[in-house]
């Protein structure tokens, strides 16, 4: 293990302390390690960095090689937003399938076997669980990462995600702080402004922080979100008044608070990353999350440099620099002796058990319902109407029913529809993307997988041209399920993971 590099100072070690970079590759580039050896705290994983279980053991071991006590983090929610399986779906279903059970320790025992798994690849700290309160519907990057639309129902689950996963030594990271779930706009494109009273705020979105911060979350992710009844000027990463005043003074919080993706167009695009970490920093921020779309030494040396600058010019106090760093260095002392509890006797059955539960399953009304629901005994058509991924979920991962059919009814065929660019809110094109989808079927019948229904235009006008000319279609909602249940057979799933499509699949197939 290589010791500190002797001709970095204090401020400069101080200053790459609080930095969580990603890089490129399934090993540690040279100068990953070389920065680690200088003072570097953290490196964050991304999907671009994992193969396998084992290839990750091997990674974190090289991380460890070089710095022992480094801080291995990764977006590893579950559900729809998967590292370790980014290949291939979740074996786990995300917040909003465990929600719509609404089993307190299910929550827990699912959460500990990911922190189990997680913690065996040398991972010690996850950007999860996603507190935010799904309360707009039309929500873009939200969606099924919440637990729900109900405040309560957030708040019990995020404190039992919380209590499960670091029950498995792996520090939770509660995000998005103050709350991300009544936006619009997708902060990875935009500023996304929250405009709700101050008691509204409080009542809804900081209840699940209080719930993490009791149960206590060893660190909080902000959120790149403008909330003028808390901080009229700057977005929450950057607010003093949020951050310091609202998370560590009105809720005491004394963890560790993270950022959100620096590079993310919500503070790229405004004040820019340099510029960004300085403010987050000087506003109560601990470490600065850097690398899902930049990711190299250069970026490393900017912020590293930014930080310093910002000190040795007065408009970073040197203290608030030293004490983010110590936080971080904290939580990694912690992650290095946190005790794990006993393992748990389902261990891997667990995700497939929670997404089975989580199913809903309805019948249109004249079709019969679901108990007379005679299962497919043929090979079937698989349309997925497929919505253009968001930034978090990224669209790498597979998603759907047709991969399960395939085992459970060989023959399954399978087809991808899609509006055209630009074309999200054309009804017209959703017609197109219909009748091309009941030509390609042909005879057989048709499995419609859809996916935030409510929220694509296209997507409802496709699915009724399916139904108007084929009533005998089964319907998969695998996002959040605002929309009427339509469909001879209607199964939401609440969210996309490998096992929810295995769940769907298992009833579609009499299983």
């Amino acid at each position: 293990m290589t010791t500190l590099a002797s001709g970095t100072d204090t401020l400069t070690r101080d200053a790459l302390t609080v930095l969580q970079p990603g890089f490129t590759g399934t090993t540690a580039p040279d100068w990953l390690l070389r920065r680690l050896g200088e003072g570097l705290a953290s490196v964050g994983l991304f999907g671009r960095n994992i193969t396998s279980s084992g290839q990750l053991a091997a990674l974190t071991a090289q991380l460890r090689a070089e710095r022992d006590g480094v801080l291995v983090a990764i977006d590893e929610e579950g559900g729809d937003v998967t590292r370790l399986e980014v290949r291939t779906g979740s074996s786990f279903p995300g917040n909003h399938a465990l929600g719509a059970v609404d089993d307190v320790e299910l929550t827990r025992e699912v959460a500990h076997e990911l922190g189990r798994r997680l913690a065996a690849c040398g991972v010690n700290l996850n950007w999860a669980p996603s507190a935010d309160v799904n309360s707009n519907p039309r929500n873009p990057v939200i969606g099924v990462r919440s637990f729900g639309a109900d405040t309560e129902l957030a708040a019990r689950h995020t404190a039992a995600y919380v209590t499960g996963l670091q029950s498995a030594g792996v520090a939770a990271c509660t995000k998005h702080f103050p709350g991300h779930g009544d936006t619009a706009v997708d902060s990875h494109h935009a500023l996304p402004r929250i405009d709700v009273p101050a008691d509204v705020l409080t009542d809804r979105e900081l209840t699940p922080f209080r719930a993490a911060i009791a149960a206590g979350s060893r660190a909080v992710m902000s959120a790149h979100i403008l909330v003028p009844a808390l901080d009229p000027d700057r977005p929450a990463t950057l607010s003093r008044r949020i951050l310091t005043g609202l998370l560590r003074g009105e809720l005491g919080y004394d963890g560790l608070i993270v950022t959100d993706g620096m590079e993310m167009r919500a503070i790229a695009g405004t004040y820019g990353i340099e510029r960004g970490s300085v403010l987050a920093v000087a506003a109560g921020a601990d470490a600065i999350c850097v690398g899902g779309g930049l990711a190299d030494d250069a970026t490393v040396r900017r912020l590293r440099d930014a930080l310093v600058a910002a000190v040795r010019a007065g408009e970073l106090p040197e203290e608030r620099l030293a004490e983010a760093a110590d936080r971080v260095r904290a939580l990694a002392r912690w992650a290095s002796t946190a005790r794990r509890a006993p393992e748990e006797t389902r261990g891997s059955e667990i995700g497939l058990h929670a997404a089975r539960r989580a199913l809903t399953v309805t019948a249109a009304p004249g079709l019969g319902s679901p108990e007379t629901f005679e299962p497919l005994t043929e090979p079937p058509y698989v349309a997925a109407l497929t919505p253009v991924a968001n930034i978090a979920v990224g669209d790498e991962t597979p998603w759907g029913v047709a991969a399960e059919l395939v085992q459970l009814l060989p023959g399954t065929v399978t087809g991808s529809f899609s509006a055209a660019e630009g074309k999200e809110s054309d009804a017209g094109a959703g017609e197109s993307a219909g009748r091309a989808a009941l030509q390609a079927a042909g005879p057989r019948r048709i499995v419609a997988v859809v996916r935030d229904e409510h929220r694509h235009p296209w997507m409802a006008s496709a699915l009724g041209t399916l139904l108007a000319a084929r009533p005998d279609t089964i319907v998969v909602e695998m996002g959040v399920p605002q929309a009427a249940p339509r469909g001879a057979l209607h199964i939401a799933t609440h969210g996309a993971a490998r096992v929810c499509g295995r769940a769907a699949a298992e009833v579609i197939a009499g299983l």
